[in-house]
């Protein structure tokens, strides 16, 4: 890990990437009022189980898939910022099986604090990462916002009949995730000390697109990207929505280089205690302690695909079983 001296972008949020984000619970509730008396046929994914996109047939070999993604910084550099944001947002396309096409920027900032070169390297850093996933950038949109915020809506296309989705899990599925976890509590400790965890910007910049091909390849049809409401919240949505129990090894679970470290010196993001909160009435935790409950649910930005198969490479952390009392076992 290494000390970066530059403009500190962190100190401008009150959070910091899908941390940031509303509350599950609260979110939830509001969403609610959305959910249609009857989907129409051609949305395949909508917005009931909080997939990751939407998903549109426009053809009988082929879907649009939109979605929007954006959060305050996690890092102080500025490009690696940018790079983080739109990693992220495209992630949820390739959550769902598609591959994207063009993206729109979507940037708030604070034009009276900090310089627009700032911004600038920002938008950067947006358009490198898109590059890499060969996907267009045209244009977007900015308004001055006492915060700083970045992100993209990214359209795409998927084959509608070769998509992943949050509700296709089905008992005797193992469950694979297919990055380290750790990401929040080592973007707090960036914040509060200005250390740089080199290892979790590598698995935040990382894209999910490899993941996402491999899985739809093997013949999978369920997964999720692990973002916000951390692993334990988002096995749970998965779980729930394929009426089904989601059983976690937490010895499996692989973590980021200097996470454990980093909790244990005390960076605890406040979102990760939601998380739990949310989970702890659904679920059957054991004897697993605090600490390790707390690490299963950090708010995670950019992170892997929780996939209900086995993909290459990826550690499998659990399995799915038929549905119990609770809907999720931590062993």
């Amino acid at each position: 890990m290494t000390t970066r001296q530059a403009t500190r972008l962190t100190q401008y949020a009150r959070g910091g990437g899908c941390a940031c984000k509303i509350p599950p619970g609260e979110l939830e509730e509001a969403v609610a009022r959305l959910v249609p008396d009857h989907r129409p046929d051609d949305l395949l994914i909508g917005v009931e189980h909080g997939d990751d996109a939407a998903v549109v047939r426009i053809s009988p070999t082929m879907a649009i898939v939109a979605t929007a993604d954006f959060f305050t910084p996690v890092v102080d550099d500025a490009r690696t910022f940018g790079r983080i944001a739109a990693a992220n947002a495209l992630s949820d396309v390739y959550a769902v099986g598609g591959e994207p096409l063009v993206a729109l920027n979507l940037l708030g900032w604070p034009r009276e604090v900090l310089s627009i070169d700032l911004a600038a390297e920002v938008l950067a850093g947006g358009l490198e990462i898109a590059r890499q996933a060969g996907c267009h950038v045209a244009g977007g949109h900015s308004i001055d916002d006492p915060e700083p915020k970045y992100g993209m809506a990214v359209t795409g296309l998927a084959d509608p009949d070769r998509l992943l989705r949050i509700d296709a899990g089905r008992p005797g599925q193992p469950l694979s995730l297919t990055k380290p976890i750790g990401t929040g509590v080592l973007n707090a400790m960036h914040k509060a000390t200005g250390e740089v965890s080199e290892a979790a910007i590598e698995v935040m910049t990382t894209l999910n697109a490899a993941a996402s091909r491999a899985a739809l390849e093997a013949g999978i049809s369920c997964a999720t990207d692990i973002t916000g409401f951390g692993l334990l919240g988002h096995a749970f949505k998965l779980a729930r929505a394929s009426g089904v129990t989601a059983v976690i090894d937490h010895r499996a679970v692989p973590v980021i280089e200097g996470a454990r470290l980093a909790q244990r010196a005390g960076h605890l993001p406040g979102g990760r205690r939601r998380n739990l909160a949310w989970v702890a009435p659904h679920a059957d935790f054991g004897n697993l302690s605090e600490e390790e409950l707390l690490l299963l649910a950090d708010a995670q930005t950019s992170g892997g695909l929780l996939v209900a198969g086995e993909v290459p490479g990826a550690p499998v952390i659990g399995e799915l079983v038929p549905r119990r009392d609770n809907v999720i076992t931590v062993t």
